[in-house]
């Protein structure tokens, strides 16, 4: 499943190596890096509840950056239910399931989500404690034409080092230890990933589940309205993450089955009001 290789046959180390001769704009691309999807888009996403066996069913698949311990994923049981279990050890990994929902239909993200154990000593906005037990992330493909010279020139590396497809947007709802809950910012490494906080601390919650219900169009607009205007993107991928390789830490957390489906026709959703102002720059 943890491949040692990227998906065009270079030695992971060996592209890390290469990437590091482009200096501090390799931190940005190999943070994109670990959010690369390469497998065939789906429009449902496929349940973690009709797994058969301890590995989440395909097209969900691991994504990793160089020379890093890759987090665990693995179908579990817990009680009635088939659940994915996201351990993190000093380790960093994203499990990905490509999908195609144009946000014009005005989708409808739910979820329930458990953390068992947060990472120690997090903080989100710096790049020394930008670690989480618990995300879950939308990829958004708006036109990297729409992106700044410096942007393009990341996103570019970030595709030549992985040869994936690496998404110019990314939207991370977090479960963290201490951020407010509702507060929404950049993420340390690179404003291509806003991070807006769904949960803080532990819930009181019966077992400790708690159920998520966003709507995607509304939240996407409050992340990137700025920089995309009236152009409205599909979203190409969703991915569960977990790391703890910058504090050194340990991670425990489990998800439910996801599912992310349209509603609105696309002439009802533009008949909604003009985009919010985003917080990237």
């Amino acid at each position: 499943m943890f491949s040692t290789e990227g998906s065009s046959g270079i030695p992971l180390r060996q592209q890390q190596q290469q990437g590091l001769r482009h200096g501090p704009a390799v931190a940005a691309a190999l943070c994109l890096i670990g959010f690369a999807a390469l497998a065939q888009a789906e429009e449902s996403i496929r349940a973690f509840s009709n797994a058969i066996g301890d590995q989440p069913p395909a097209p969900w698949h691991f994504s990793g950056l160089p020379n890093k311990v890759p987090t665990r994923f693995e179908i579990v049981q817990q009680g009635s239910q088939r659940v994915l279990k996201v351990e993190s050890d000093k380790s960093y990994g994203t499990l990905v399931h490509r999908t195609l929902v144009p946000l014009q239909r005005d989708p409808t993200l739910t979820w329930r989500w458990r953390v068992e154990q947060f990472v120690q000593g997090t903080d989100l906005h710096a790049k020394s404690g930008d670690d989480s037990a618990a995300k879950l992330c939308l990829f958004f493909n708006l036109p990297s034409e729409r992106l700044s010279v410096t942007e393009r020139a990341q996103l570019k590396l970030a595709r030549a080092l992985s040869g994936e497809d690496v998404p110019t947007e990314i939207l991370c709802y977090v479960w963290d230890a201490r951020e407010p809950k509702g507060s929404q910012f950049v993420n340390a490494f690179t404003n291509r990933m806003q991070m807006l906080v769904l949960q803080s601390g532990p819930t009181t919650a019966s077992g400790g589940w708690v159920s998520e219900k966003r709507n995607v169009l509304e939240d996407y607009r409050r992340a990137f309205g700025r920089e995309a205007g009236t152009t409205v993107p599909d979203v190409a991928a969703v991915a569960v993450a977990a790391d703890s390789d910058n504090t050194q830490g340990h991670g425990l957390s489990f998800f439910s089955d996801i599912d992310l489906r349209a509603n609105a026709p696309a002439e009802i959703v533009g008949a909604k009001s003009a985009p919010a102002p985003g917080a990237a720059e």
